[in-house]
C-alpha cells in the first residue's frame, strides 16, 4: 500500500485532512510531520509514523519524506509571498529527491480556475503551482485550491469578533457582489483526503493529475449576506463601512497582519479587490461529488460556531 505523508500534519487544515485519513485507511499508512509531533501522539500509538520538521528549520526537511508516496503538502502559515514560495520550494525539492510519486498541494481559492489574481495572498500559491508544473517530468501533482473557509470570516470583516460586536464594519469593500463561497474547514478536510485516496488506489483513473481542483462552498454569498446572518445569529444589524485601502492599512489591527515584523495589512486589503472582481465567487460541484454529498451551508457553519458559543 502507498504511504501517505501529510507536513504539517498538526494545524488545522492539516489535522483535518489527518483525521479523515485515519478514517479511511490503517494508521500504519500514515508518515505524518509536523514542528510539533507531540500533538500527533495519539496517532503515534494507533501505528501512524510521526517526524519533526519545520519550514522555517530548512535541514529538517531533508529527511522528512523519506518512505512517502503520496504526500499533502499543507502551504506555509502566512501571506509572504518571497519566503513563502521559498520554503515550499525547499520542501518539494526535499519529496522530490526522497522519492515522492506525486505531491498535493494546499492551494487557495482566489483565483477560481484560473492562473491570474491581484490578491497578496494568492501570489506565493500562484508561483508554488507553476514550480510544480515545471517538474512535472520529475513528480505528478494535484493542486487543490481550498475554498474560503466559513471560519475565517474575521479575515474578511475586519476582525470581527461576535463576542464583543460592533454595529458597522470598515473594510475596503461596499459589501455587493460578487461574493464568497464560503465552505466548512473540516468538509475541505475530508474531500481533500478523499482525493488523496482516490489517488492513492487507482493512479492511472485519477482526473486531477497535473491539474487543478477547486473545492468551493455550493453557494456565493456577498460580504453583507455573510454579516446579515451573523448579525442574526447575535441579535444584531451589522453594517459595513467602505473604507480606502490607506484607511484600512492605517487601523490599529494588533499584529494579525503582521509577518516577521513586517505590516502587511495594505497587501492583505488587495484580497477584498479579489473579492470584487469575482474570485472568490467560483462555484464549482467538485466538493459535492467528492464528498458524495452537499457540504455543510455557511448558515449551519455560523449557527455552530457563534450561536453555539453564545449559548
Amino acid at each position: 500500500m502507498s504511504k501517505i505523508g501529510v507536513f504539517p500534519a498538526s494545524g488545522g487544515l492539516g489535522g483535518s485532512i489527518v483525521k479523515h485519513l485515519s478514517k479511511l485507511v490503517p494508521a500504519s499508512q500514515l508518515i505524518l510531520i509536523a514542528r510539533k509531533p507531540e500533538k500527533l501522539a495519539e496517532l503515534e500509538k494507533s501505528g501512524a509514523t510521526i517526524r519533526q520538521a519545520d519550514y522555517d528549520s530548512p535541514a529538517t526537511l531533508k529527511d522528512a519524506f523519506e518512505g512517502v508516496d503520496v504526500l499533502m503538502l499543507i502551504s506555509y502559515a502566512s501571506i509572504e509571498i518571497e519566503h513563502r514560495i521559498k520554503v515550499h520550494r525547499l520542501a518539494i525539492d526535499a519529496a522530490i529527491a526522497s522519492g515522492v510519486r506525486h505531491i498535493f498541494y494546499s492551494s487557495l481559492a482566489f483565483a477560481g480556475l484560473t492562473d491570474h489574481s491581484v490578491a497578496h495572498v494568492m501570489g506565493a500559491h500562484l508561483q508554488t503551482e507553476a514550480y510544480l508544473a515545471s517538474l512535472s517530468n520529475e513528480i505528478s501533482y494535484t493542486v487543490v485550491r481550498e475554498g474560503i473557509y466559513s471560519e475565517s470570516y474575521p479575515i474578511y470583516t475586519n476582525w470581527f469578533n461576535p463576542s464583543k460586536p460592533v454595529n458597522e464594519i470598515t473594510i475596503p469593500h461596499d459589501g455587493s457582489g460578487p461574493g464568497v463561497t464560503w465552505v466548512k474547514k473540516d468538509d475541505l478536510g475530508e474531500a481533500t483526503a478523499r482525493l488523496i485516496i482516490s489517488y492513492t488506489e487507482s493512479p492511472t483513473d485519477f482526473k486531477y493529475t497535473n491539474e487543478k481542483v477547486l473545492l468551493s462552498g455550493q453557494k456565493e454569498y456577498s460580504l453583507s449576506e455573510t454579516m446579515e446572518i451573523i448579525g442574526r445569529v447575535i441579535g444584531r444589524d451589522l453594517k459595513i463601512r467602505q473604507i480606502s485601502v490607506g484607511e484600512y492599512g492605517a487601523l490599529s489591527h494588533g499584529g494579525l497582519h503582521t509577518y516577521h515584523g513586517v505590516d502587511l495589512s495594505k497587501g492583505w486589503a488587495t484580497a477584498w479587490e479579489g473579492i470584487r472582481r469575482g474570485e472568490t465567487a467560483v462555484v464549482s460541484p467538485d466538493i459535492r461529488e467528492i464528498l458524495g454529498r452537499e457540504p455543510e451551508s455557511y448558515e449551519t457553519t455560523i449557527q455552530k460556531l457563534i450561536g453555539g458559543s453564545r449559548g
